[in-house]
Protein backbone atom coordinates (compact mmCIF):
# COMPACT_ATOMS: atom_id res chain seq x y z
CA UNK A 1 0.00 0.00 0.00
CA UNK A 2 1.35 3.24 -1.04
CA UNK A 3 1.93 6.09 1.42
CA UNK A 4 1.63 9.67 0.33
CA UNK A 5 4.75 11.81 0.89
CA UNK A 6 3.99 14.69 3.17
CA UNK A 7 4.38 18.18 1.74
CA UNK A 8 7.40 19.90 3.37
CA UNK A 9 5.78 23.29 3.21
CA UNK A 10 2.81 21.96 5.17
CA UNK A 11 5.12 20.69 7.99
CA UNK A 12 6.98 24.09 8.41
CA UNK A 13 5.56 26.39 11.07
CA UNK A 14 3.74 29.35 9.80
CA UNK A 15 6.14 32.06 11.07
CA UNK A 16 3.97 34.90 9.93
CA UNK A 17 0.91 33.37 11.62
CA UNK A 18 2.86 32.81 14.80
CA UNK A 19 3.96 36.42 15.13
CA UNK A 20 0.48 37.62 14.17
CA UNK A 21 -1.01 35.38 16.89
CA UNK A 22 1.32 36.87 19.51
CA UNK A 23 0.49 40.41 18.45
CA UNK A 24 -3.25 39.70 18.56
CA UNK A 25 -2.90 38.12 21.99
CA UNK A 26 -1.06 41.21 23.28
CA UNK A 27 -3.75 43.46 21.89
CA UNK A 28 -6.48 41.23 23.43
CA UNK A 29 -4.86 41.55 26.86
CA UNK A 30 -4.52 45.34 26.44
CA UNK A 31 -0.73 45.24 26.83
CA UNK A 32 0.17 46.83 23.50
CA UNK A 33 1.47 50.13 24.88
CA UNK A 34 3.56 48.70 27.76
CA UNK A 35 5.19 46.20 25.42
CA UNK A 36 6.11 48.91 22.92
CA UNK A 37 7.63 51.06 25.67
CA UNK A 38 9.83 48.21 26.81
CA UNK A 39 10.73 46.74 23.39
CA UNK A 40 11.74 49.96 21.66
CA UNK A 41 14.82 50.81 23.81
CA UNK A 42 15.84 47.15 23.91
CA UNK A 43 15.84 46.99 20.12
CA UNK A 44 17.84 50.27 19.86
CA UNK A 45 20.45 49.02 22.32
CA UNK A 46 20.79 45.80 20.39
CA UNK A 47 21.30 47.69 17.15
CA UNK A 48 24.03 49.89 18.72
CA UNK A 49 25.85 46.83 20.05
CA UNK A 50 25.72 45.19 16.63
CA UNK A 51 27.15 48.35 14.93
CA UNK A 52 30.02 48.64 17.46
CA UNK A 53 30.96 45.00 17.04
CA UNK A 54 30.89 45.33 13.25
CA UNK A 55 33.15 48.47 13.27
CA UNK A 56 35.66 46.85 15.64
CA UNK A 57 35.90 43.83 13.40
CA UNK A 58 36.39 46.03 10.30
CA UNK A 59 39.10 48.22 11.94
CA UNK A 60 41.07 45.20 13.07
CA UNK A 61 41.03 43.78 9.55
CA UNK A 62 42.31 47.08 8.09
CA UNK A 63 45.14 47.35 10.65
CA UNK A 64 46.23 43.79 9.98
CA UNK A 65 46.18 44.48 6.24
CA UNK A 66 48.24 47.72 6.62
CA UNK A 67 50.79 46.01 8.85
CA UNK A 68 51.15 43.23 6.32
CA UNK A 69 51.63 45.76 3.50
CA UNK A 70 54.32 47.66 5.45
CA UNK A 71 56.22 44.47 6.23
CA UNK A 72 56.01 43.40 2.60
CA UNK A 73 57.32 46.81 1.48
CA UNK A 74 60.18 46.63 3.97
CA UNK A 75 61.21 43.22 2.70
CA UNK A 76 61.04 44.42 -0.91
CA UNK A 77 63.21 47.46 -0.13
CA UNK A 78 65.70 45.57 1.99
CA UNK A 79 66.42 42.76 -0.42
CA UNK A 80 66.19 43.08 -4.22
CA UNK A 81 64.35 40.23 -5.88
CA UNK A 82 67.34 38.53 -7.41
CA UNK A 83 67.51 34.85 -8.03
CA UNK A 84 70.02 32.99 -5.87
CA UNK A 85 71.87 30.34 -7.73
CA UNK A 86 72.96 27.20 -6.02
CA UNK A 87 76.19 27.77 -4.12
CA UNK A 88 75.79 31.55 -4.03
CA UNK A 89 76.14 33.44 -0.78
CA UNK A 90 72.82 33.90 1.06
CA UNK A 91 71.31 37.35 1.38
CA UNK A 92 71.83 38.76 4.87
CA UNK A 93 68.79 39.13 7.10
CA UNK A 94 67.77 42.78 7.30
CA UNK A 95 66.57 44.41 10.54
CA UNK A 96 62.88 44.69 11.13
CA UNK A 97 61.29 47.62 9.37
CA UNK A 98 60.14 50.36 11.71
CA UNK A 99 57.45 52.77 10.59
CA UNK A 100 59.05 56.26 10.68
CA UNK A 101 57.67 59.03 12.82
CA UNK A 102 55.69 61.16 10.40
CA UNK A 103 56.68 64.38 12.18
CA UNK A 104 60.37 63.58 11.89
CA UNK A 105 60.02 62.27 8.33
CA UNK A 106 58.46 65.56 7.33
CA UNK A 107 61.85 67.32 7.67
CA UNK A 108 63.07 70.23 9.74
CA UNK A 109 60.83 73.27 9.31
CA UNK A 110 62.55 76.49 8.14
CA UNK A 111 62.44 79.30 10.65
CA UNK A 112 61.18 82.64 9.38
CA UNK A 113 63.85 85.32 8.98
CA UNK A 114 62.36 88.52 10.34
CA UNK A 115 65.24 90.76 9.18
CA UNK A 116 64.36 93.31 6.50
CA UNK A 117 67.17 94.69 4.31
CA UNK A 118 66.48 98.19 3.03
CA UNK A 119 68.76 99.18 0.11
CA UNK A 120 70.64 102.43 0.49
CA UNK A 121 69.51 105.32 -1.66
CA UNK A 122 71.68 106.40 -4.55
CA UNK A 123 73.70 109.55 -3.94
CA UNK A 124 72.52 112.62 -5.88
CA UNK A 125 74.74 115.37 -4.42
CA UNK A 126 78.43 116.22 -4.67
CA UNK A 127 80.64 115.13 -1.78
CA UNK A 128 84.09 116.42 -0.84
CA UNK A 129 87.03 114.01 -0.65
CA UNK A 130 90.42 114.80 0.88
CA UNK A 131 93.31 113.42 -1.13
CA UNK A 132 95.49 110.97 0.80
CA UNK A 133 99.13 110.03 0.40
CA UNK A 134 99.48 107.64 -2.55
CA UNK A 135 96.23 108.70 -4.23
CA UNK A 136 96.02 109.44 -7.92
CA UNK A 137 93.18 110.39 -10.25
CA UNK A 138 92.69 106.82 -11.47
CA UNK A 139 92.57 105.29 -7.97
CA UNK A 140 90.12 107.92 -6.72
CA UNK A 141 87.87 107.38 -9.74
CA UNK A 142 87.84 103.63 -9.12
CA UNK A 143 87.06 104.14 -5.43
CA UNK A 144 83.87 106.04 -6.31
CA UNK A 145 82.98 103.99 -9.41
CA UNK A 146 83.54 106.92 -11.77
CA UNK A 147 85.53 107.52 -14.93
CA UNK A 148 88.88 109.29 -14.35
CA UNK A 149 87.77 112.11 -16.63
CA UNK A 150 84.90 112.87 -14.24
CA UNK A 151 87.42 113.61 -11.48
CA UNK A 152 89.05 116.22 -13.72
CA UNK A 153 85.72 117.58 -14.99
CA UNK A 154 84.55 118.05 -11.42
CA UNK A 155 87.72 119.83 -10.28
CA UNK A 156 88.95 122.11 -13.04
CA UNK A 157 89.77 124.89 -10.57
CA UNK A 158 91.94 122.58 -8.44
CA UNK A 159 93.53 120.38 -11.12
CA UNK A 160 93.30 122.46 -14.29
CA UNK A 161 92.85 119.26 -16.32
CA UNK A 162 96.25 117.99 -15.17
CA UNK A 163 96.34 114.84 -12.98
CA UNK A 164 99.87 115.72 -11.87
CA UNK A 165 98.58 118.68 -9.87
CA UNK A 166 97.02 116.28 -7.37
CA UNK A 167 98.64 116.35 -3.93
CA UNK A 168 97.78 115.07 -0.42
CA UNK A 169 95.36 117.32 1.44
CA UNK A 170 93.61 118.60 -1.68
CA UNK A 171 89.82 118.83 -1.42
CA UNK A 172 88.14 117.27 -4.46
CA UNK A 173 84.53 117.40 -5.60
CA UNK A 174 83.23 113.86 -6.18
CA UNK A 175 80.21 113.81 -8.47
CA UNK A 176 77.47 111.21 -7.87
CA UNK A 177 77.45 110.28 -11.55
CA UNK A 178 79.79 110.51 -14.52
CA UNK A 179 79.62 113.95 -16.06
CA UNK A 180 80.74 117.55 -15.56
CA UNK A 181 80.48 119.95 -12.62
CA UNK A 182 79.66 123.28 -14.26
CA UNK A 183 79.46 126.74 -12.72
CA UNK A 184 76.47 128.74 -13.96
CA UNK A 185 76.99 132.23 -15.36
CA UNK A 186 74.12 134.70 -15.31
CA UNK A 187 72.29 134.94 -18.63
CA UNK A 188 73.13 131.40 -19.78
CA UNK A 189 70.40 129.07 -20.97
CA UNK A 190 70.39 125.40 -20.07
CA UNK A 191 70.42 124.63 -23.79
CA UNK A 192 73.75 126.49 -24.12
CA UNK A 193 75.25 124.46 -21.28
CA UNK A 194 73.88 121.16 -22.59
CA UNK A 195 75.16 121.78 -26.12
CA UNK A 196 78.64 122.75 -24.91
CA UNK A 197 78.89 119.59 -22.80
CA UNK A 198 77.38 117.12 -25.30
CA UNK A 199 74.26 116.27 -23.33
CA UNK A 200 70.57 117.24 -23.14
CA UNK A 201 68.59 119.88 -21.27
CA UNK A 202 66.47 117.12 -19.75
CA UNK A 203 69.54 115.50 -18.18
CA UNK A 204 70.26 118.73 -16.29
CA UNK A 205 66.65 119.49 -15.37
CA UNK A 206 65.79 116.02 -14.14
CA UNK A 207 68.84 115.45 -11.94
CA UNK A 208 67.55 115.68 -8.32
CA UNK A 209 70.76 117.21 -7.00
CA UNK A 210 70.26 120.34 -9.11
CA UNK A 211 66.99 121.25 -7.31
CA UNK A 212 65.32 122.26 -10.57
CA UNK A 213 61.64 121.61 -11.25
CA UNK A 214 61.51 120.04 -14.73
CA UNK A 215 57.90 121.22 -15.14
CA UNK A 216 58.30 124.80 -13.89
CA UNK A 217 61.86 125.71 -14.95
CA UNK A 218 62.25 127.64 -18.20
CA UNK A 219 65.35 126.24 -19.97
CA UNK A 220 65.95 129.61 -21.65
CA UNK A 221 65.75 131.50 -18.35
CA UNK A 222 66.25 128.94 -15.57
CA UNK A 223 66.47 131.51 -12.74
CA UNK A 224 69.63 129.90 -11.38
CA UNK A 225 71.74 132.06 -9.09
CA UNK A 226 74.92 133.39 -10.68
CA UNK A 227 77.92 131.30 -9.64
CA UNK A 228 75.85 128.26 -8.66
CA UNK A 229 77.19 124.83 -9.57
CA UNK A 230 75.21 122.38 -11.68
CA UNK A 231 75.74 118.64 -12.07
CA UNK A 232 75.62 117.77 -15.77
CA UNK A 233 75.01 113.98 -15.95
CA UNK A 234 76.57 112.36 -19.00
CA UNK A 235 78.30 115.61 -19.96
CA UNK A 236 81.78 115.65 -21.46
CA UNK A 237 84.36 118.03 -22.88
CA UNK A 238 87.87 117.92 -24.22
CA UNK A 239 90.63 117.67 -21.64
CA UNK A 240 93.49 120.05 -22.21
CA UNK A 241 96.80 118.39 -23.03
CA UNK A 242 99.55 120.13 -21.06
CA UNK A 243 102.27 118.14 -22.80
CA UNK A 244 104.48 119.64 -25.47
CA UNK A 245 102.82 120.40 -28.80
CA UNK A 246 104.01 118.67 -31.99
CA UNK A 247 107.39 120.27 -32.67
CA UNK A 248 109.10 119.64 -36.01
CA UNK A 249 112.47 120.78 -37.26
CA UNK A 250 110.63 122.78 -39.92
CA UNK A 251 108.84 124.95 -37.35
CA UNK A 252 110.35 124.60 -33.83
CA UNK A 253 109.19 128.10 -32.91
CA UNK A 254 105.65 126.72 -32.47
CA UNK A 255 106.75 125.86 -28.92
CA UNK A 256 107.91 129.36 -28.07
CA UNK A 257 104.99 129.79 -25.61
CA UNK A 258 105.89 126.54 -23.89
CA UNK A 259 109.01 127.68 -22.08
CA UNK A 260 112.66 128.63 -22.24
CA UNK A 261 113.62 125.41 -24.02
CA UNK A 262 112.06 126.47 -27.34
CA UNK A 263 114.42 126.42 -30.34
CA UNK A 264 114.90 128.70 -33.31
CA UNK A 265 115.28 127.73 -36.96
CA UNK A 266 116.79 124.31 -37.68
CA UNK A 267 118.02 123.54 -41.17
CA UNK A 268 119.44 120.04 -41.09
CA UNK A 269 120.00 116.92 -39.01
CA UNK A 270 119.79 113.11 -39.09
CA UNK A 271 116.60 111.08 -39.42
CA UNK A 272 115.74 107.95 -37.50
CA UNK A 273 114.86 104.50 -38.81
CA UNK A 274 111.52 104.22 -36.97
CA UNK A 275 112.71 101.44 -34.65
CA UNK A 276 113.08 102.73 -31.08
CA UNK A 277 115.22 101.58 -28.17
CA UNK A 278 114.16 101.69 -24.52
CA UNK A 279 114.91 105.25 -23.33
CA UNK A 280 116.41 104.62 -19.87
CA UNK A 281 118.21 102.07 -17.72
CA UNK A 282 115.29 100.64 -15.72
CA UNK A 283 112.24 98.93 -17.15
CA UNK A 284 109.47 99.18 -14.55
CA UNK A 285 106.64 101.68 -14.69
CA UNK A 286 106.31 104.21 -11.89
CA UNK A 287 103.09 106.16 -11.86
CA UNK A 288 100.83 106.29 -14.89
CA UNK A 289 100.61 104.10 -17.95
CA UNK A 290 99.24 105.19 -21.32
CA UNK A 291 95.68 106.35 -20.62
CA UNK A 292 94.52 109.14 -22.93
CA UNK A 293 93.32 111.80 -22.70
CA UNK A 294 94.39 112.00 -19.07
CA UNK A 295 97.89 110.66 -19.61
CA UNK A 296 99.40 110.69 -23.08
CA UNK A 297 102.59 108.82 -22.29
CA UNK A 298 104.17 106.28 -19.96
CA UNK A 299 106.03 106.91 -16.69
CA UNK A 300 109.19 104.83 -16.31
CA UNK A 301 110.69 104.51 -12.83
CA UNK A 302 114.31 104.73 -11.80
CA UNK A 303 116.83 106.46 -9.64
CA UNK A 304 117.40 110.17 -9.96
CA UNK A 305 120.26 110.81 -12.38
CA UNK A 306 119.86 107.54 -14.34
CA UNK A 307 120.84 107.93 -18.00
CA UNK A 308 118.17 108.92 -20.53
CA UNK A 309 118.78 107.74 -24.11
CA UNK A 310 117.56 109.04 -27.46
CA UNK A 311 115.04 106.40 -28.59
CA UNK A 312 116.03 106.97 -32.24
CA UNK A 313 118.29 109.23 -34.26
CA UNK A 314 117.07 112.76 -34.93
CA UNK A 315 117.38 116.47 -34.19
CA UNK A 316 116.74 118.21 -30.84
CA UNK A 317 113.85 120.69 -31.31
CA UNK A 318 113.26 121.56 -27.62
CA UNK A 319 115.79 121.49 -24.78
CA UNK A 320 115.20 123.26 -21.48
CA UNK A 321 112.57 124.23 -18.93
CA UNK A 322 108.84 123.76 -19.54
CA UNK A 323 106.40 126.24 -18.02
CA UNK A 324 103.55 123.69 -18.17
CA UNK A 325 104.56 121.25 -15.45
CA UNK A 326 107.04 119.02 -17.30
CA UNK A 327 110.16 120.45 -15.68
CA UNK A 328 113.30 119.97 -17.76
CA UNK A 329 112.15 118.69 -21.15
CA UNK A 330 113.78 117.42 -24.35
CA UNK A 331 111.92 116.86 -27.65
CA UNK A 332 113.58 115.10 -30.60
CA UNK A 333 112.27 115.15 -34.17
CA UNK A 334 113.10 111.84 -35.91
CA UNK A 335 111.74 112.72 -39.34
CA UNK A 336 108.87 110.97 -41.06
CA UNK A 337 106.35 112.67 -38.75
CA UNK A 338 107.73 111.14 -35.52
CA UNK A 339 108.80 113.00 -32.39
CA UNK A 340 109.67 111.80 -28.87
CA UNK A 341 109.50 113.79 -25.62
CA UNK A 342 111.43 113.19 -22.37
CA UNK A 343 110.07 115.05 -19.31
CA UNK A 344 110.85 115.71 -15.60
CA UNK A 345 114.60 115.38 -16.27
CA UNK A 346 117.18 116.23 -13.65
CA UNK A 347 119.07 118.16 -16.31
CA UNK A 348 119.49 118.62 -20.07
CA UNK A 349 122.60 117.25 -21.81
CA UNK A 350 121.90 118.49 -25.38
CA UNK A 351 121.15 121.80 -27.09
CA UNK A 352 118.69 123.03 -29.69
CA UNK A 353 119.43 121.89 -33.23
CA UNK A 354 121.85 119.19 -32.12
CA UNK A 355 121.80 115.96 -34.10
CA UNK A 356 121.78 112.82 -31.97
CA UNK A 357 122.19 109.15 -32.76
CA UNK A 358 120.01 106.38 -31.40
CA UNK A 359 121.10 105.50 -27.84
CA UNK A 360 122.91 108.80 -27.18
CA UNK A 361 122.70 109.95 -23.54
CA UNK A 362 120.69 113.19 -23.65
CA UNK A 363 120.01 113.86 -19.94
CA UNK A 364 119.30 112.37 -16.53
CA UNK A 365 116.13 110.95 -14.97
CA UNK A 366 114.70 113.42 -12.50
CA UNK A 367 111.83 114.79 -10.44
CA UNK A 368 111.33 118.30 -11.79
CA UNK A 369 108.08 120.10 -12.60
CA UNK A 370 104.77 118.64 -11.42
CA UNK A 371 106.23 115.29 -10.44
CA UNK A 372 105.42 112.95 -7.56
CA UNK A 373 108.79 111.19 -7.55
CA UNK A 374 111.79 110.41 -9.79
CA UNK A 375 110.62 109.05 -13.14
CA UNK A 376 110.79 109.61 -16.89
CA UNK A 377 107.60 110.75 -18.62
CA UNK A 378 107.99 109.47 -22.21
CA UNK A 379 105.72 110.48 -25.11
CA UNK A 380 105.56 109.65 -28.82
CA UNK A 381 103.88 111.91 -31.40
CA UNK A 382 103.05 110.70 -34.91
CA UNK A 383 101.89 113.20 -37.54
CA UNK A 384 100.79 115.65 -34.86
CA UNK A 385 98.88 113.12 -32.69
CA UNK A 386 99.98 111.57 -29.39
CA UNK A 387 100.17 107.79 -29.82
CA UNK A 388 100.74 104.85 -27.51
CA UNK A 389 104.50 104.53 -26.81
CA UNK A 390 104.11 100.76 -26.42
CA UNK A 391 103.66 100.59 -30.20
CA UNK A 392 107.32 101.65 -30.53
CA UNK A 393 109.24 100.57 -27.42
CA UNK A 394 109.48 97.54 -25.18
CA UNK A 395 111.77 96.91 -22.17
Amino acid sequence: MSQDNPNPEENQPDNEGFFALIVNQIRTLGMENPVLRIATPVILIALVVLVVLAMRSFTGSVQESNQADLQATAVAMAAPTLGVEEGALPIANMPEFVVPDLLVAGGIPRLANMETIIPSRARVDVLVYEVEQGDNVFAIAEKFNLEPETILWGNYVALNDDPRYLSPGDQLNILPVDGVYRQYNIGESLADIADSLNTTVEAILEWPGNDLDPYETDPENPQVADGSWLIVPGGSREIRDWGPPPITRDNPAVASYYGAGACGAITEGPNGNGFFVWPTTQTSLSGFDWNPPLHNGIDIGGGEGNAIYAADSGVVVYAGWSDFGFGFLIVIDHGGGLQTAYAHLSGVGVVCGQGVSQGTVIGGLGNTGNSTGPHLHFEVTQNGTKVNPWFYVSP
